[in-house]
């Protein structure tokens, strides 16, 4: 088992014990681990994915952490099924179907969808070119379903 591997199953095992979200400090686990704190960082980038069902969010400075949560979607799973079939670019009518199946199936709200949508306009947009727009937009779009599905997660466990 390579050390990546070592840190990743230390990370699960550590995630399994605190019911899918943790806080761990990247040096206290560096040093527990015998490794250097970037090699930390790559095993989180790399194995601790929005596609593969977990939010990373970083604080630095004095007494900084890092928080992990596993993503459990109360929809089954087709909330998760969408952000991974996003991609990397997504256009606005692509945007309206997609939208309009979430809300049907409730995982956004009557309320949320048309604040997304015009979120990630083509006028809210605009000062990009418009390649990068869609390549914006799916980023975004992404992070905004991420951020529902890890706020139905809390309620359901909160």
């Amino acid at each position: 088992m390579t050390l990546s591997d070592r840190i990743a199953s230390e990370i699960q095992r550590m995630l399994e014990l605190s019911d899918g979200m943790m806080e761990l400090q990247r040096n206290h686990l560096a040093n527990n681990m015998g490794c250097v704190p970037s090699q930390i960082n790559y095993v989180i980038t790399s194995r601790f994915t929005p596609e593969q069902g977990y939010l990373v969010e970083s604080r630095r400075g004095g007494g900084g952490y890092i928080k992990i949560s596993r993503i459990t979607s109360p929809d089954g799973g087709i909330g998760m099924h969408v952000v991974n079939s996003i991609g990397d670019v997504l256009d606005m009518q692509s945007l309206r179907a997609i939208l309009g199946s979430l809300n049907d199936m409730g995982v956004v709200s009557d309320l949320d969808a048309p604040i997304i949508a015009a979120a990630v306009s083509e006028r809210a947009l605009q000062p990009l070119e418009p390649a990068a727009r869609d390549v914006l937009r799916a980023s975004i779009f992404k992070q905004i379903l991420l951020a529902i599905l890890d706020g139905n997660t809390n309620e359901n466990h909160g």
